[in-house]
């Protein structure tokens, strides 16, 4: 079959490509998925680099999010039949024809997602999810300013906050990414260049940000320390930027707020019911129509290093989508 493979870690990801390997088998408690799309996540390109918490060897296929249809059961695996339609994420082998996933990590593909939309939703949301549910408790009528607001996790987060009843406010570096923002609903945006604590200020009446959603880190994060709300959270989810970023723990103590770390699928490994949980809610929410995913681009098997471009140069909106 043909995959997308990491050969060699690079930073430069010249260690990538496209080859012809052998198709897997499925093992005990395992299903063999065609595959129809698979989404591309920032951890995607990280592990390629190196760069990434979790550090396979290679030679492996990147790729954590895709759907399609079940050719092949492996031991074990009663709940499913050959040619169901499926979701499912894993932290490698999406970026192929063919891919093997846990029996007991994959849903039904929602029926109102076409293939794209369905290979697009699961981290994104789940990291969402885990960041504003689980973490940050976010309440109706409470601040949330989203950073990166028109990436994947961003707008996910951007979706999910307004619909928990928070007022909130997206940023991004790009003017023609904010004004999709707007034409996609979004009352408040700000261009984070020009700076924003006065604006975060204003908007949520001179309080400040209940919880930040923070995949940006560096001089974003440095920014968002001083437009905090009393009590507030600040969720790291990652730092685009390329700097991690440190503050001096008098600022939380003065202003009441707490920093907290986002690790969404390290959150379902440590507390397995409640990773079911959470899967089974991302889930609910996108199948009644209540989120809906965005795709911003659409790339082949042999284009892979061109999606992963573009994220880098922080021109795509939305999720980008590999079609074998």
């Amino acid at each position: 079959m043909r995959a997308f493979v990491c050969h060699a870690i690079s930073d430069d990801l010249s260690g990538t490509g496209l080859a012809d390997i052998a198709v897997p088998e499925p093992g005990a408690g395992e299903v063999l998925i065609k595959l129809r799309a698979a989404s591309v996540n920032f951890p995607d390109i990280l592990m390629c680099q190196g760069r990434y918490q979790f550090k396979p060897e290679p030679p492996f296929v990147p790729g954590l999010d895709c759907a399609g249809e079940i050719v092949a059961l492996g031991a074990g695996v009663t709940d499913w039949a050959v040619g169901d339609d499926v979701v499912g994420g894993a932290r490698l082998g999406g970026f192929a024809e063919f891919a093997i996933l846990s029996a007991a990590a994959i849903q039904k593909k929602p029926p109102n997602l076409n293939w794209d939309e369905a290979a697009a939703y699961q981290a994104a949301y789940l990291t969402a999810y885990v960041a504003l549910v689980r973490r940050a408790n976010l309440q109706a009528g409470e601040t949330l300013l989203v950073h990166g607001a028109a990436g994947g996790v961003g707008l996910a987060a951007v979706q999910l906050g307004l619909h928990l009843g928070a007022q909130v406010i997206a940023t991004s570096a790009s003017a023609t990414k904010l004004a999709t923002l707007k034409a996609l609903g979004v009352e408040h945006t700000l261009l984070v260049q020009d700076g924003f604590r006065e604006a975060v200020k204003a908007i949520s009446g001179g309080g400040g940000a209940d919880v930040v959603f923070d995949p940006v880190g560096g001089d974003v994060f440095d920014e968002s320390v001083r437009c905090m709300a009393f009590d507030g959270r600040l969720l790291v989810i990652g730092f685009t930027s390329g700097r991690i970023p440190t503050v001096s723990v008098n600022m939380p103590l003065i202003k009441g707020f707490s920093v907290m770390g986002v690790r969404a699928g390290e959150y379902g490994r440590q507390f397995p019911e409640r990773g079911r949980e959470n899967a089974k809610a991302i889930y609910d929410l996108v199948a009644s129509g209540s989120l809906k995913p965005y795709v911003g681009a659409h790339f082949s098997l042999n284009d892979v290093r061109a999606a992963f471009d573009l994220m880098l140069a922080r021109q795509l909106v939305g999720k980008a989508v590999i079609v074998p």
